[in-house]
């Protein structure tokens, strides 16, 4: 089951949709979907997160905690939703596309994939694009 948490006023519109998405690119890498809690906040709410369990002093725009066994894919995913707004106006693409990627992001690590090296970086994009064009389709 995937869900969708607000520590923030932003609402998520179409969470249905997203759910069904979401599960889709879980089940097309031969994975199950477990309890996955997707969390929107700001990005005080997400440094302290940072702070605490990573020991990062920067501002991000996601950060998961992967509680995946196995296949069964598992864990919480804290988004805040100004780097995302920051971040789409850099890259100049919708708030909604970059949000989507964000999302799509964190439950490709839950899978298995890293993006470490600039070779993982270069696989996970080509994923998270994948997985945007299931979502248009």
């Amino acid at each position: 089951m995937i869900t969708f948490n607000y520590e923030t006023d932003f609402i998520l519109k179409g969470e249905t949709a997203t759910e069904k998405w979401l599960q889709a690119v879980i089940l097309g890498h031969n994975c199950d979907e477990g309890e996955v809690n997707i969390i929107f906040c700001d990005d005080a709410y997400l440094h302290k997160l940072n702070v605490e369990f990573l020991q990062h002093d920067t501002l991000t725009d996601i950060i998961s905690f992967d509680n995946s066994l196995g296949k069964l894919i598992n864990g919480d995913i804290y988004i805040s939703t100004e780097r995302v707004a920051d971040n789409a106006k850099d890259y100049k693409v919708s708030f909604l596309e970059e949000l989507q990627r964000v999302m799509v992001h964190g439950v490709l690590h839950y899978i298995g994939f890293k993006d470490k090296t600039a070779e993982d970086q270069k696989e996970m994009t080509r994923q998270e694009n994948k997985a945007l064009l299931l979502l248009n389709n």
